[in-house]
């Protein structure tokens, strides 16, 4: 069914794309330095925040996004900003989806006119989902010092302090936020935990929720602001860890909707995105580091005449070297090739043979049909309320519990799962003609082999890292299906496995990165589709994608080794090769005469 010397000339499409990905490297961005020491940030400032920061942990302990100290301590940020004299103040409001479900929330900007061009934009969120949640404060106190320190014009540009709410879960301020800012800001510095006693790498981070990762230079910037103040290594991204990011863009920090609206923002945060937890101490003396560091970055930023680049990119950074995304979408091109076309001639071949590859397609699309229908029943669970809270931004573990609501909604998709594959499946092959029986033949293997490939196809044109994961699979799956080819059950199992496991990979990275647990991965993913972070296109994508994993499964697992070699037919009709034909050996009348 499948000709390997077609497989093999469309392998050499892959040397020349490693070809050209080796000469598309190019050197990082170099990060924006200053000469310029934060000295104004001593050690009196970093007692003052600190005595804030107490202060506001006993006055407001309750600070959840929308209730009463929340708003509270808005409203007193917004009064010390009008206090200094220098910033125009606004305290606009708006619905947001939260922990809680909707909540009214308040956002406090304080802005202060500079020199004409790109300003600087510096957030930080004031809400908690535990009590006093004092190293949750610690960005907001910073920024206040900040805001005081560069008062009165001290920046040449303009600069925008931005208190914001939601942060906790749902990122509600920073959604708004992004739709808030006038013109488009040089860069966006975002504060998260400064001074708590938990460390988590990298210090400095812009995954997105949606497509790309934070502009490069603006996060260099940071990490050598932070290595010169702080004294240690921010960390960085592995390239397996960013081609997860890449592959399912989802972070809980709130840089996230604002890169994802392409604007040029990184986070700071000694615990890395995720928020710390509740009980933790403060430090004073990093609390003072990471504030110097702040006001460096600031520094360096106000003087550079360069301000202003790509607000976020999909390149990926390896060996300290950038490798551009068009690049990662001609070798995935160039992988995915060989595949593609033993798949179109082996269902050439098929077809040539009178197998039925229609109906088997509509196997795997029936199958597809109830993970999908629960996945819809999901998001109508999150739309009509029946769920807890359903942010529409990814939430950090233990931000949305289970409790009884969630237990009982991961019943229910459960089984409107099954009841799909009871009621809805059968119905959908008797009405586009599918086969019902066992999965085998070569038709079913062309089918399989035509829709793993078309599912890649369409993730390449949509994001190539994606796509990327499709590749061993592609690859395998040729092996599993190949009527010529005989594998031990084993060993196409083993296939099967290699077919899944980048996406078992990939899953593992990212509940590493965000520190969910296996059943925290499964809310976390449910919560993704009912807050609408997954649409209906992931949906279907993905529902496919499952069982075509469970339809190689069953191909692998029918015993080939035990299988009867085929008699060797016996010849009734010769041809050319064993019989020239008549008068060939003499004795006819024609060759008598010869």
């Amino acid at each position: 069914m499948l000709d390997s010397r077609i497989y093999r000339a469309a392998l050499v499409p892959v040397l020349f794309a490693l070809i050209v990905a080796a000469f598309s490297l190019s050197d990082r961005p170099r990060p924006i330095g200053t000469t310029l020491e934060p000295d104004a940030f001593s050690e009196a400032v970093a007692q003052r925040a600190v005595a804030d920061i107490d202060q506001w942990a006993d006055d407001y302990p309750a600070r959840r996004p929308g209730d009463s100290g929340d708003a509270a301590l808005g409203t007193k940020l917004a009064g010390e900003f009008r206090a200094m004299g220098s910033y125009q103040v606004s305290t606009p409001s708006f619905r947001a989806e939260t922990a809680d479900g909707k909540r009214r929330l308040t956002t406090v900007i304080a802005r202060q006119v500079g020199q004409p061009g790109p300003g600087l934009v510096v957030v930080a969120h004031r809400d908690a989902l535990g009590r006093r949640a004092r190293a949750e404060l610690s960005g907001t106190a910073a920024m206040l010092e900040l805001a005081r320190l560069v008062r009165g014009g001290r920046l040449k540009r303009t600069v925008t302090f931005v208190s914001t709410s939601g942060g906790s879960a749902g990122l509600g301020g920073a959604r708004d936020l992004a739709q808030r800012l006038s013109g488009r800001p040089g860069a966006v510095l975002v504060l998260g935990d400064l001074a708590g006693t938990t460390v988590r790498r990298p210090f400095v981070a812009g995954w997105s929720t949606g497509d790309g990762v934070g502009a490069l230079q603006l996060r260099r910037t940071v990490e050598a602001a932070v290595r010169k103040e702080a004294g240690t290594n921010p960390g960085g991204a592995r390239a397996t860890s960013q081609w997860a990011r890449l592959a399912f863009p989802v972070t809980v920090g709130e840089q996230g909707p604002l890169v994802a609206d392409d604007l040029p923002t990184a986070l700071m945060s000694v615990g890395g995105e995720r928020p710390p937890p509740a009980g933790d101490r403060i430090v004073r003396t990093r609390l003072q580091a990471f504030g110097r560091a702040t006001l460096r970055t600031l520094t360096a930023l106000d003087n550079t005449p360069t301000l202003g680049s790509a607000g976020s990119s999909r390149a990926l950074v390896t060996m300290r070297k950038v490798l551009p995304v068009w690049a990662i979408r001609l070798l995935v091109a160039a992988l995915l090739l060989a595949p593609i076309m033993v798949a179109v001639d082996g269902f050439a071949r098929v077809r040539r043979r009178h197998e039925a590859v229609g109906p088997w397609v509509w196997w795997i699309v029936a199958g597809a049909a109830p993970v999908a229908l629960a996945l819809a029943f999901a998001w109508m669970l999150g739309v009509t309320g029946l769920l807890p809270a359903t942010p529409p931004e990814p939430v950090p573990a233990g931000a949305v519990g289970i409790g009884t609501a969630g237990a009982v909604a991961l019943v229910a998709v459960a089984l409107v799962t099954l009841l799909g594959w009871i009621a809805l499946r059968p119905a959908l092959l008797r009405r586009t003609g599918g086969r019902a029986g066992r999965f085998h033949g070569e038709g079913a293997g062309a089918a399989l082999l035509v829709t793993w490939c078309a599912v890649a196809a369409v993730l390449w044109v949509r994001n190539p890292y994606a796509a990327a994961l499709l590749v061993p699979g592609a690859h395998a799956l040729l092996a599993v299906i190949a009527p010529e080819v005989r594998l031990r059950r084993g060993l196409a199992v083993a296939l099967v496995v290699v077919a899944a496991a980048p996406f078992l990979l990939v899953d593992l990275s990212l509940a590493g990165q965000l520190g969910l647990s296996p059943a925290d991965f499964g809310w976390f993913c449910l919560l993704l589709v009912a807050g609408g972070v997954i649409g209906p296109l992931g949906w279907a994508i993905w529902s496919l994608i499952l069982v075509c994993l469970v339809a190689a499964l069953l191909v692998a697992l029918r015993s080939r080794s035990s299988a009867v070699r085929p008699e060797t037919p016996q010849i009734t009709v010769r041809g050319p090769a064993s019989y020239a034909g008549p008068g060939s050996l003499g004795g006819t009348e024609s060759a008598l005469r010869r």
